[in-house]
């Protein structure tokens, strides 16, 4: 079956600072420091994202803005019947991800997937690095089937300077986040989470829900 469709240029992120972005992440990889390959699976982003998609089981899933593929990594070892696809931005970052996994490199906006290619997505720490927020968010529900989940994990608007950040980089309120995903979405939630589902959210990081 074919999964992949003519690419289409982003209408909001010029060539010039797609390039930039993509060059700060070819850099980035070599960072195993600060932008690892790997994450701890008791780390709450990993549970939520595991305990909403549920039974993965002959269903395809996409990682979208993989990085290295960390998060697709425990997906892959918790459900090895699962088709997993990562798709990032910068190659180098992809050469990192484990074999299990479908790397694909290509931009949030333009998803190089057909429509309904997969049963699940979700963007971890990736869609505040899209610029076009709106297009991304639409692209990641347009390739998911009618029917299946998709979960967003990123950082609060409302918590902005809380860390350094590039000049491209975009944060949410919850409330923006449901109104892009619910054009396009029957169920839409939203909650803080934390890092540890032990230790209270300090309302730096939200978590967005959704049903197709």
């Amino acid at each position: 079956m074919n999964f992949f469709r003519r690419k289409k240029q982003a209408a909001l992120l010029s060539a010039d600072l797609r390039r930039r972005i993509r060059e700060s992440f070819e850099e980035a990889s070599r960072d195993e420091e600060h932008f690892p390959s790997t994450i701890d699976p008791r780390i709450y982003h990993v549970q939520l994202i595991l305990e909403f998609l549920g039974d993965l089981a002959g269903k395809r899933v996409l990682d979208a803005g993989c990085g290295k593929g960390r998060f697709a990594r425990v997906l892959a070892e918790r459900h090895p019947r699962a088709e997993i696809s990562g798709l990032d931005l910068a190659e180098s970052m992809l050469r990192f991800a484990p074999p299990a996994i479908q790397a694909c490199a290509g931009s949030l906006t333009d998803l190089p997937f057909r429509d309904g290619a997969f049963h699940a997505a979700y963007a971890t720490e990736s869609l505040e690095h899209a610029v076009d927020i709106e297009r991304a968010v639409a692209e990641i529900c347009r390739v998911v089937a009618p029917g299946g989940r998709i979960v967003i994990i990123d950082k609060n608007a409302e918590k902005w300077g809380r860390l350094e950040t590039p000049d491209w980089e975009k944060w949410f309120t919850r409330r923006q986040l449901e109104r892009l995903l619910r054009r396009h979405c029957r169920r839409v939630s939203s909650r803080f989470i934390s890092y540890w589902e032990d230790v209270p959210p300090d309302g730096l990081f939200i978590a967005w829900l959704a049903e197709k």
